[in-house]
């Protein structure tokens, strides 16, 4: 998995006014769990726009003033009617525990059913994983070349090494639907 780091500093106060000064000041209040002790710190807004608009995941190494700690990204919180990040929060990942993420899917291939005249459908862009941080991948490869038309693949027909999907086992992942064009052809050829 590709990792990034992010710049921050300590906070050393928490309270609802100095997190507003904060704010207004461009920075971003965020917080590490998962280690010996929550971690309180903040970050430049702009060091997140790497991380948040991109399909790709991350393991972050969170530099706060030398100190480095692997992380990923938990949560995050915006602005209902602005684009500003209000908080986020970071799991510090260990590399004996296993980690729960999302990952997204990528379509290789060709499929039959797209040849003959159908639509192709992509239902899940990310599955939800549990793995251990050594195994993460950067994305989950499915090949769809012999997926026919009308035909689905669910997540029960999945399997990767070393890596366990929490999603719904009859969830679908990719699809390809009949088209009125396809449906036409299918009749006539009957």
């Amino acid at each position: 998995m590709q990792t990034i780091e992010i710049k921050g500093t300590v906070r050393t106060e928490v309270g609802k006014k100095s997190t507003k000064a904060l704010r207004a000041s461009g920075n971003v209040p965020c917080v590490i769990y998962g280690g010996e002790n929550v971690i309180h710190f903040t970050a430049p807004e702009a060091e997140f726009r790497k991380i948040i608009y991109t399909p790709n995941v991350y393991i972050i190494n969170v530099n706060i003033d030398g100190t480095v700690y692997p992380t990923i990204l938990q949560d995050t919180q915006f602005h209902p009617v602005k684009e500003q990040m209000l908080h986020a929060d970071f799991l510090q990942i260990k590399e004996d525990k296993p980690v729960v993420i999302e990952v997204p899917v990528k379509l290789e291939g060709f499929a039959e059913g797209v040849r003959a005249g159908g639509k192709l459908q992509l239902e899940k862009r990310k599955l939800r994983i549990k793995a251990l941080p050594a195994n993460l991948p950067d994305s989950l490869d499915i090949n769809i070349d012999n997926l026919g038309l009308g035909k689905t693949i669910q997540i029960g027909h999945l399997s990767f090494d070393n890596i366990e999907l929490l999603n719904a086992k009859n969830a679908v992942v990719v699809a390809v639907r009949l088209t009125r064009a396809a449906r036409a052809a299918q009749q006539a050829s009957e």
